[in-house]
């Protein structure tokens, strides 16, 4: 059996990563990635060493935030969209990220349980974000404290509002969604409350009441994104408004900064203080 301590994992990222090289322990980013995240610019292209580097560099990042780091999965899931063809200023934003790294090496993932019968899932959509203006969806599961699971990815399609992106979003995590239920159900746990959060109250009235509260702007929606109405008349999904300010799943879709990028931070890690 193979025990593998996430912080010597991160040090050994650091240690092989040879930007930071040449950095001191103290030259540290306050955040995983600026606000300008999503702005591909136009950078020249890596050479061939250094754009392997930069592929294998993203990849040990997102086995560390799936397994350990939640906090740098949005950084990561924009990075994974660049490794194709990565450019020096897609390279600068990995440097960015691994600062960050640098400065939280220690920081562990703390999970805490307030009830087990009953699971939180915070989900959110940036609407058009990237280059080719599709949304990106952000998901969180938690039981109290600290992300059990996160999802942060780009939409595989292009939308044409912000309500429909958070429709998308919420069918992007509706498979987690109800087969974590399962799952838990299978361990012994009924669950008496599977509440997915959202922040829009148009996307909410889709979701539950499906084609009731469709109008000419919306029948044109695959009718797959009515799939969660069906769910919640089946009582396997109950769905609830959250303000933004309180929304986890923000920060898997938005590159946050200062006060809200810290509180969010230390609810997703577990962190009390």
């Amino acid at each position: 059996k193979v025990i593998i301590d996430m912080r010597d994992y991160v040090a050994g990222m650091l240690d092989d990563f040879e930007p930071m090289q040449h950095l001191r322990t103290t030259d540290i980013s306050p955040t995983p990635a600026e606000a300008d995240l999503f702005d591909i610019g136009n950078g020249m292209p890596l050479d061939k060493r250094m754009a392997e580097q930069f592929h294998t560099t993203v990849a040990k990042g997102l086995f560390l935030c799936k397994r350990a780091r939640p906090d740098i999965h949005l950084a990561i899931a924009f990075l994974c969209t660049r490794v194709r063809e990565p450019t020096w200023v897609d390279r600068g934003k990995l440097v960015r990220m691994m600062r960050y790294l640098n400065g939280t090496r220690a920081d562990v993932l703390t999970l805490s349980v307030d009830d087990p019968h009953i699971i939180h899932w915070h989900v959110d959509a940036s609407f058009a974000v990237h280059p080719d203006f599709r949304s990106h969806t952000g998901g969180v599961m938690t039981y109290g404290q600290g992300a059990i699971q996160s999802v942060s990815r780009k939409q595989r399609l292009n939308t044409r509002s912000s309500t429909e992106a958070e429709l998308v979003g919420a069918d992007d995590n509706a498979t987690k969604i109800l087969w974590t239920k399962l799952f838990m159900e299978c361990q012994g746990y009924k669950i008496t409350s599977n509440i997915l959060f959202q922040d829009n109250k148009s996307a909410i009235l889709l979701e539950t009441n499906g084609q009731k509260s469709s109008s000419k702007r919306t029948r044109a929606l695959n009718i797959r994104y009515f799939f969660l109405a069906d769910q919640v008349a089946k009582g396997n999904l109950e769905i609830k408004y959250l303000p933004t300010d309180a929304m986890w799943g923000d920060y898997m879709t938005k590159p946050l900064q200062g006060a809200l990028f810290q509180k969010f931070r230390k609810a997703i890690m577990g962190m009390e203080n």
